[in-house]
């Protein structure tokens, strides 16, 4: 379990001084200029005070409040610093004499990197800084707060990297359209562009409603690829401009379904796409909340795998349907719902402090790393089993290459699963393990392409 940093006190911050071999005084001055010198001090936790040498050439003060400081910091070459620490204690000086001054602690703060990760402790600092720029706008009358570019703010409020969840399953079933004869250039990249739309709504309204219902802000141990986007958190959007930019994505996926339902419609695309939206908004959003109930991978796994793949086939062939693009579906419904799998577990104590009970929540790690395996073992098993049937072809079984990268995943899971930071590189593979089994399994279909163009007699399915 990974331990907190303690709140300091006077005396916890004098004893932690102890461990200091060096000290820095430092008061304000008469011309209101901080003053820091290096010091010997004599610490007495137990008294609660430190008596300080007076510097040559210095002549410390009495009659203000002084402060003390311990601090440790460890280069290292080629990768930066690690074991950063440091202690302030704050007091008034009780006593003078023969060049030195005794210091009555009153105050203390400090960080240990050993007890809170540089990145955690960032994050418990956000209200701190909140309030800050809150103080500074009154004082100014005019609003204060952090910016990024328009671009930059674009990309992380949208979570724009993140589309391939979206991107791979419907590009894969315009292929498998493709390889059955249907393709229509126009209606396909209207199907990418209003999926795109359609997740990039999900992603901002996600953070609507968990920033809503506090599971954000509990949230102290966000990495790049948990957390949610953070622009709510760090103020750099608020809750309405966020609310705002994700209606306007789902108005603009609505108007984008409606011109394909008028030009390439069927009822199976009216049912896939109003089952699409509403699982989107059912996923965070009362009364629902099927993230909250421990249903999230499920409906992650439906709306990013059968209803996204689906959806795209029956665009391109006009409302037909068909076992083949369910079946290529599902490792790809997997690996997406092991996305979130994965990327909750960082997020379980603050999602636990919200009522958010998702499976990392409710299941001891043991259990999580066994289901990761289990739904692993799924993902395979659905490509290897429609090979065998004769619903997916052989080409398929090119996506047996990435066991070793699953493998890693595997091995990762349980020694960092405590580590929300040493789990990143873990949560990079699990997402690269997605976007690998889903671009080989369009690189089958362009095989099989190819092969109907050139090569028709060949075989490309179980018979």
């Amino acid at each position: 379990m990974m331990r907190r940093t303690p709140a300091l006190d006077a005396a916890g911050g004098l004893e932690k001084l102890t461990g200091y071999p060096h000290h820095v005084l430092t008061w304000v001055g008469d011309d209101g200029y901080p003053t820091s010198v290096a010091v010997v001090a004599s610490i007495d936790s137990t008294a609660g005070t430190a008596i300080v040498q007076s510097p040559a050439g210095f002549d410390l003060p009495t009659d203000r409040e002084i402060s003390l400081t311990g601090s440790h910091i460890r280069p290292q070459p080629g990768y930066g610093y690690d074991e950063r620490r440091h202690v302030t204690v704050w007091g008034r000086v009780i006593g003078a004499a023969s060049a030195r001054i005794t210091l009555r602690a009153e105050a203390a703060w400090g960080w240990d990197e050993q007890e809170t990760p540089f990145f955690e402790y960032s994050e418990r600092s956000v209200g701190q800084s909140r309030r800050y720029f809150d103080a500074l706008s009154v004082e100014r009358g005019t609003p204060v707060r952090p910016r990024l570019s328009i671009g930059w703010l674009t990309l992380r409020a949208t979570r724009l990297p993140f589309l391939s969840a979206t991107i791979v399953p419907v590009v894969l079933g315009i292929a498998v359209a493709a390889a059955h004869g249907s393709f229509d250039v126009w209606s396909a990249l209207l199907t990418v562009v209003g999926a795109s739309f359609v997740q990039l709504g999900v992603n901002t309204a996600n953070d609507v409603f968990d920033t809503a219902q506090g599971a954000d802000d509990a949230n102290v141990t966000p990495t790049q690829y948990s957390g949610g986007s953070r622009v709510i958190q760090y103020g750099l959007l608020s809750l309405r401009q966020m609310a705002t930019i994700a209606g306007g994505l789902y108005l603009g996926a609505a108007l984008i379904g409606l011109l394909l339902l008028a030009t390439r419609g069927s009822t199976a695309l009216l049912v896939i796409g109003i089952l699409g939206i509403l699982l989107s908004l059912a996923y965070t959003a009362p009364p629902f909340k099927l993230a909250y109930r421990g249903l999230g991978e499920i409906v992650v796994a439906v709306g990013f795998g059968p209803l996204m793949l689906l959806g795209a086939y029956v665009v391109q062939t006009a409302g037909t349907l068909s076992w083949e693009p369910f079946v290529a579906s599902i490792p790809v419904a997997v690996l997406v719902a092991l996305i979130l799998y994965v990327n909750e577990i960082p997020d379980r104590r603050g999602d636990a402090h919200a009522g958010k009970r998702t499976l990392p929540v409710r299941w001891s790690p043991g259990t999580v790393v066994l289901g990761w395996d289990l739904a692993i073992v799924v993902a395979y098993g659905a490509v290897v089993g429609g090979v065998a049937l004769g619903i997916l072809p052989v080409t398929t079984l090119v996506v047996l290459l990435t066991v070793p990268l699953a493998k890693r995943v595997h091995d990762g899971l349980r020694p960092n699963y405590d580590n929300p930071y040493g789990l990143m590189a873990i949560m990079a593979a699990n997402i690269r393990l997605h976007l690998v089994v889903g671009l080989l399994l369009l690189a089958a279909y362009v095989v099989v392409l190819v092969a109907n163009a050139v090569a028709p007699g060949i075989p490309m399915f179980v018979r």
